[in-house]
């Protein structure tokens, strides 16, 4: 029986409908693929800033390792060693890093000096310990038997001698107690226990414990003698000074 005319343009409609979708099929597999790509790119990255944030430099002395970079964008600048003398013993503490908001830091510089110095100045120190540049300190406990009521007591002793040099009157001793916050010895400190202090706008310090804000303090003055202590003329560590300071004069 003849295929009549009507029939062939009826078998090259259903043909033409049948390749079209098979065409569409096509190039959503296409498209998928394409997105499947791109998403592993984007993972690929996304795996790459992770393993940007967790590159490490480590602490000789201590062995503690710090992060290059901490999540607001502060950079490793120092490490160093907060010693104390117990009996005859020169008892290692914690180990430390100095992180700064380096494009802050270089904005300063470079609106106070001319050049660079050829060694890091007092003057230098000066400019970072009195500005409201982002500074932050990241203390990483090493000896175990430390306690909070220890830890306390240290800072109000330390930052009492640096306020007296620095003629703080009755009230910022009284301020000075507040940086620990209400922390007591129910916050457990063990071997490798992080505590941070952190310079933030408006000449404030906040303290963070274990990661948990345990004080927020607003005093030009308690800022300049916490980071005497680390930049000072008689810092916990001497090399570490140094070391900052050699971070400074890299940003001119």
């Amino acid at each position: 029986m003849a295929t009549t005319e009507a029939e062939i343009k009826e078998q090259k409609a259903v043909a033409m409908t049948e390749e079209e979708e098979q065409l569409k099929v096509d190039m959503k597999e296409e498209v998928v693929t394409k997105e499947e790509k791109q998403n592993g790119k984007e993972e690929e990255v996304v795996k790459e800033d992770k393993e940007e944030e967790v590159k490490m430099e480590v602490e000789l002395s201590t062995g503690v390792k710090f992060p290059v970079k901490v999540s607001d964008g502060k950079q490793l600048d120092a490490m160093g060693v907060r010693k104390k003398r117990v009996t005859l013993l020169n008892v290692t503490v914690y180990g430390f890093g100095i992180y700064g908001d380096n494009d802050k830091l270089t904005e300063l510089l470079k609106s106070k000096f001319e050049k660079a110095p050829e060694q890091p100045t007092k003057e230098l120190y000066e400019t970072v310990i009195d500005s409201d540049v982002g500074l932050m300190v990241r203390l990483v406990i090493v000896f175990p038997g430390l306690t909070m009521n220890m830890v306390r007591k240290n800072f109000d002793e330390v930052l009492g001698g640096v306020l007296k040099k620095l003629n703080g009157a009755p009230e910022d001793f009284e301020v000075a107690k507040r940086l620990m916050g209400e922390a007591t010895d129910g916050i457990k400190l063990s071997s490798g226990s992080v505590i941070e202090i952190t310079r933030l706008p408006g000449y404030t310090l906040q303290t963070k414990v274990k990661d948990e804000v345990i004080s927020t303090v607003e005093s030009e003055l308690l800022c300049r003698a916490y980071f005497h202590l680390y930049l000072g003329e008689d810092p916990f560590d001497k090399n570490a000074k140094e070391k900052f300071g050699a971070s400074l004069l890299s940003l001119f």
